[in-house]
């Protein structure tokens, strides 16, 4: 049987639950804050399932511009003695 995509539930060190997403290969693809409940990480998974296919990609990633060079300063020049 072939490897699937695979939601894992487990609660954390510090007693919460969270839950990652795995792709067949294994590599973990994202993961959840924490839940205090189990509950609440089965809900969300629940939730991303049923609207992920009409989810929207929003890049909010926005790229600055590099400053612009400064033209340089003259040196001035001293005064011999």
């Amino acid at each position: 049987m072939a490897a699937s995509y695979k939601f894992e539930i487990y609660k954390d060190k510090s007693g919460e639950f969270r839950f990652r997403f795995r792709a067949p290969n294994g590599e973990k693809m994202f993961a959840s804050e924490g839940y205090s409940n189990k509950a609440s990480a089965k809900s969300t998974i629940k939730s991303i399932v049923k609207h992920v296919a009409k989810a929207e990609i929003d890049d909010v990633s926005k790229v600055k511009a590099a400053p612009k060079a400064k033209p340089a300063k003259k040196k001035k020049k001293s005064k011999k003695k």
